[in-house]
Parts: C-alpha cells; sequence; structure tokens
C-alpha cells in the first residue's frame, strides 16, 4: 500500500493513494484469494478483488449478507487476506461509520498506532439500495468519519434465488417477476438511480461513482481515489451475474463492456461536488464512440429471452430517452425541455 500520511483531514490519517497507470502497474500483491465458493463467472468475485488490490493491506473489509459474504465465508474458512467482519443485511451504513468510529477513537487514545485504515463496507442491491438505503444515507451524512461504501449490484436478491429488486431492469425475468401468457412483462420499474439519487441527496459528500469491473484499471482508481479523499465516500458497481441474468459464464466480461457501450450504465464520478464522465461514456457523449443498440445487450441474456421487438424497440427508446432529453445524459433525469417552458401565469 501506497502508505504516505496527507495532513490530517478529519482527525484521521489519509493514505495517499497514486492512480495506477496502466494495467502493468497494478499490484501484484492478492488479498482476496482463492476458495470461495462463487458461481462459475461471477463478476462480484472480480469486483471483490480488484478493490481490495487497489486498497492495499492496511485495510478492513465489512460484508453485509448477501452472494459476497455468503459465497466467501465457509465455517473456519474464507478468502479475504485482510480482516473482515459481517454485517447484517441491511447495516452496511452503520457498520462502517462504526467501525471507522472504533479506529479513530483507539488512535486517539493512543491504544493503536496512528495510520491510515481503509474501512470498505460492501452490500448487494438488495441490501444496498432496497433494505439498506437509510443506513448509506446516514453514513453519507457522518462527515467526520472515513470509509468507503461499495455496492455490488447484480440487478436482483441473488443469495436467494434471484427475486426482483430496486435494481432489476425493466422487464427481467426473475422469480418474483415471470413472464407467461396472461402477462408477458411483469416488472415494470425502470433501475433505481442510486449513485445519481445519492450524490444529488448528499451535497456533503466528497466522492461518489460509478464503475464496472470490465475496466479494471479505471475501477481500481476510482477505487483509490474514494478512500484517500476523506469522509464517507460511494461507489456503485454493475456486476453481471451467470446465474440470475442466464447467460454463459464467460461472457460476464463482454456483457459489462456491453451494458456501458449501449449508454445503459453510464460511468461517472462526483468529486468535490464536480460531476465527471470517464472512459467509454465520455467517448460517447464527445462523439468518439458509437452507443450500440441495446438489443445486442439484452439478446446475450436468457432473462430477456421473452422480448419482442416492441419490448426492446421501447428499452431502447428509455435509453435513448437518458442521452437526448436528460438534463445531463445519463446521470440526471429531468428533461431538458422544461428549461424552455414558461412558468404557468
Amino acid at each position: 500500500m501506497d502508505a504516505k500520511l496527507q495532513v490530517p483531514t478529519l482527525d484521521s490519517p489519509l493514505p495517499v493513494l497514486e492512480p495506477i497507470k496502466g494495467v502493468k502497474k497494478a499490484p501484484l500483491e492478492e488479498y482476496f484469494t482463492s476458495g470461495h465458493r462463487t458461481c462459475q463467472g461471477c463478476e462480484s468475485a472480480l469486483v471483490m478483488k480488484l478493490m481490495v488490490k487497489a486498497a492495499g493491506p492496511r485495510t478492513v473489509v465489512l460484508g453485509s449478507t448477501g452472494c459476497m459474504y455468503v459465497a466467501n465465508t465457509t465455517y473456519y474458512s474464507t478468502s479475504w487476506v485482510v480482516p473482515w467482519m459481517h454485517t447484517q443485511l441491511g447495516s452496511s451504513g452503520s457498520a462502517a461509520v462504526g467501525t471507522a468510529a472504533g479506529y479513530r477513537a483507539l488512535m486517539r487514545k493512543g491504544k493503536i498506532k496512528r495510520e491510515p485504515i481503509n474501512v470498505i463496507s460492501f452490500c448487494g442491491d438488495g441490501g444496498g439500495a432496497d433494505m439498506g438505503l437509510s443506513a448509506i444515507s446516514g453514513a453519507l451524512q457522518h462527515m467526520d468519519y472515513n470509509h468507503l461504501i461499495l455496492l455490488y449490484d447484480n440487478e436482483s436478491y441473488a443469495n436467494t434465488d434471484i427475486q426482483a429488486s430496486g435494481s432489476t431492469p425493466y422487464g427481467a425475468n426473475t422469480t418474483f417477476s415471470p413472464h407467461g401468457k396472461a402477462k408477458r412483462i411483469l416488472h415494470k420499474r425502470w433501475k433505481k438511480n442510486m449513485a445519481a439519487m445519492l450524490a444529488a441527496g448528499h451535497p456533503e459528500c466528497r466522492y461518489v461513482g460509478t464503475v464496472c469491473a470490465s475496466y479494471a484499471v479505471d475501477f481500481m482508481n476510482r477505487i483509490r481515489k474514494a478512500l484517500s479523499i476523506g469522509g464517507p465516500t460511494f461507489i456503485h458497481s454493475l456486476d453481471p451475474c451467470p446465474k440470475g441474468w442466464d447467460y454463459d459464464p464467460m461472457l460476464s466480461h463482454e456483457l459489462g463492456e456491453l451494458a456501458v457501450l449501449a449508454g445503459i450504465w453510464p460511468l461517472f464520478e462526483v468529486e468535490q461536488h464536480q460531476l465527471r464522465l470517464y472512459g467509454k461514456t465520455r467517448a460517447i457523449v464527445e462523439g468518439r464512440q458509437k452507443r450500440l443498440p441495446v438489443r445486442d445487450y439484452l439478446m446475450k441474456q436468457g432473462r430477456f429471452a421473452h422480448f419482442t421487438n416492441d419490448d426492446i424497440d421501447y428499452f431502447q427508446a428509455k435509453i435513448d430517452e437518458m442521452w437526448t432529453r436528460w438534463l445531463i445524459p445519463g446521470v440526471l433525469p429531468f428533461s431538458t425541455d422544461v428549461l424552455n417552458e414558461r412558468p404557468p401565469a
């Protein structure tokens, strides 16, 4: 870990984690190793691997109940090389604040060495975007404590047999929204815009971002930036899931890329109150990358196998609207038309 100390922020020392200049400059050390029981092709396992590789050895990981807790913590066995602790399904935010506060108190009392210790609390979309939303919101309001909350989003309650969550995309087949003769499309909600919602609702939060592990270096650099900036931070990761999305496990990396290239999963960060699009998303906005049709992404997944051409066209129209009518493309879901309307008399 690059562990020089910056000037202490908020009474807590911060690490200096330099940006990784290309994949050949990534750390060789592994702090999430073999022995886990994730499904073949599990993108969330890669997210955990890259997350803690970027953070380094002076890190404590807190995992709320979900796929990444159950798969990585069999009895008397774990894949984590760094210290870890299990926390309840909706309490990733509470665990982050409590752990960060505990370390700060121990350092202040001289009971442990004063040094940067990364506190990372992860949760799935069920435990984060749904049940844990209030705890995460509360954690982002406690500006005195340095920690990162990472939401790994496989777009369902994947640990308990693929039920629909607030992050499940429109029309997806889940055990709670099966398609049938009476209703071909049972799940009609659009995916919750979690990162933008938290960034807009917590203006004092210094860092909020979205990531995709298909772009590994960009992913690790966002982790490093969030841990180095001070205060509570939040990152939302899209994690393709072979079991829940029903595809060949070898396609996990490709589906992550397609989600970004089709404009379904925009990559952005809000750093010190400044919004910045990055990677392929920025290239799309600047016209250097053509946005791909959503069909390429949807039809590689069995959860959308029941879609007709009309369904795909509807999905495409909603994504087009994100990029052409939203105030900030792919981020802020307000129509720019309202800027030109006259207020009612």
